[in-house]
């Protein structure tokens, strides 16, 4: 095929060049010049591949030739010269004179060789054949790597289930190469993430029954403290009154202070235990979560004289009305702004702000509240600790408070995050719907320390 096109060019451009010898040299035909018809051929001779050239008048007389020494074969092309006047002015006259042949005033010769053609077409066959045996050589090299490439993965599959039977569950197979290989692996690989994922789904379970059971254990404690702790607290505190009044003792006695001071952190902590191990089922109403958090910053606005803290309180004016526990919500976010008062050493600002979001139809949908206060902040091991029971970094807390508020949260069907602003310090979210979605049981752990 490429022969048969690159002969077929070659050809086309010798029809070429004689057609346009013989557009050129009417002019030199007519008027008899012969210098100028000369000067054509020897045009036409420095072509490749042109070995004579030959001008001729109407009666077959040569006017111009020119020739040179190639080899052969040879072939010749011949082409009329006709005489355009005479063409142009039948076609002028009109008539039937108008269909009569144009009048031949000569004829031009073009004899060429084949060997230049013959030779690039034997030096193309030989570059296809020699393409053709290196494409056959690179296919049996690439089937070969091929072959190879298909056993590779399999055994690579083998010899990953081995690791796995052996324990080393952190192996997974190589992607492969080709499609199957790569859904094979990719089925592997899936399993091997399923049974990794339903194993961390044990071990949370798991970790979450051991914290129940400790949680009740817990409760044991502190229905024990109350019983034991808490009455003779009151007994000492009611002791120390009388001693008071009996004795005359001033009212700014020191070791006194001490011992009132001490008492009350006591039976602070004993109620905190209680709290936190045997919470009230949640009695859910509807209530304005606007309202709500407006009275729990009153009532931290009038402990502010002696705290020293500053709220500064960003309450929308409207109303956000949810499904919710009145007391069980007021208690919760109440540790969480009380955290962060605590956070500011009883200093500074405490940032109160709520965002409420509706739905197309411009019904309530979410209530997020901010808490951000200007303290150290929390680091990023301690952040996944928070809301964990008796974690504290505080020397006299309890770590229940926020525990209590995760626990209250999350009973309104809620959740809540902290987050660390570049500004500083912590910023709580907590994120209420408007209506109850999931929520958790709050767990009434067994307190009977007969059971």
């Amino acid at each position: 095929m490429i022969s048969n096109f690159v002969t077929k060019r070659f050809h086309q451009r010798i029809d070429f060049m004689t057609q346009y010898l013989a557009l050129n040299c009417e002019l030199g035909l007519l008027i008899g010049e012969k210098y100028l018809l000369q000067g054509l051929v020897e045009n036409i001779l420095e072509e490749d591949d042109v070995m004579a050239v030959a001008i001729l008048d109407q009666n077959k007389n040569i006017l111009a030739e020119g020739r040179r020494i190639l080899s052969g074969p040879f072939e010749q092309i011949n082409k009329r010269v006709f005489s355009s006047n005479s063409q142009e002015s039948l076609n002028w006259i009109g008539g039937m004179e108008k269909n009569k042949a144009p009048e031949i005033i000569g004829e031009v010769q073009i004899t060429y060789s084949l060997q230049g053609i013959t030779e690039l077409i034997n030096t193309m066959k030989k570059q296809v054949f020699a393409g053709a045996l290196a494409l056959i050589l690179v296919s049996c090299l690439i089937f070969h790597f091929i072959s190879r490439s298909l056993v590779a993965p399999i055994v690579s599959l083998a010899d990953t289930a081995r690791k796995v039977s052996m324990g080393n569950r952190d192996v997974r197979a190589a992607p492969g190469t080709t499609p199957e290989i790569i859904r094979l692996s990719q089925a592997f690989n899936n399993m091997l993430d399923s049974l990794a994922k339903g194993r961390k789904t044990l071990v949370r379970t798991y970790e979450k029954l051991t914290r129940q059971q400790a949680l009740v254990e817990v409760g044991k404690f502190s229905m024990m403290i109350a019983h034991e702790v808490k009455n003779p607290l009151g007994i000492i505190k009611s002791s120390l009154e009388l001693i008071k009044s009996e004795f005359n003792i001033p009212e700014d006695d020191l070791l006194l202070r001490y011992a009132e001071e001490e008492i009350v952190r006591l039976n602070h902590l004993i109620e905190s235990f209680l709290m936190f191990s045997k919470p009230a089922k949640p009695q859910f109403e509807k209530v304005d979560l606007n309202q709500l958090l407006e009275q729990i910053a009153m009532g931290f606005d009038i402990q502010s004289s002696t705290t020293g803290v500053q709220l500064d309180c960003r309450i929308p004016e409207s109303k956000f009305e949810a499904q919710a526990d009145f007391d069980l919500l007021a208690r919760g976010i109440g540790n969480i702004i009380k955290n962060a008062c605590e956070a500011n050493e009883h200093k500074g600002l405490v940032t109160i702000s709520v965002v409420e979001h509706y739905k197309m139809d411009k019904t309530a949908h979410k209530w997020e509240l901010f808490i951000q206060d200007q303290g150290p902040g929390i680091s990023r091991e301690k952040k996944t600790k928070i809301f964990e029971p008796f974690f504290t970094t505080k020397s006299t807390g309890t770590g229940l408070g926020l525990a209590f508020a995760d626990q209250a949260i999350k009973a309104h069907g809620g959740n809540i995050s902290i987050e660390s602003p570049e500004s500083g310090g912590c910023c709580f979210c907590v994120t209420l719907f408007s209506n109850i979605r999931e929520p958790e049981v709050l767990k009434v752990y067994d307190t009977d320390i007969n059971s």
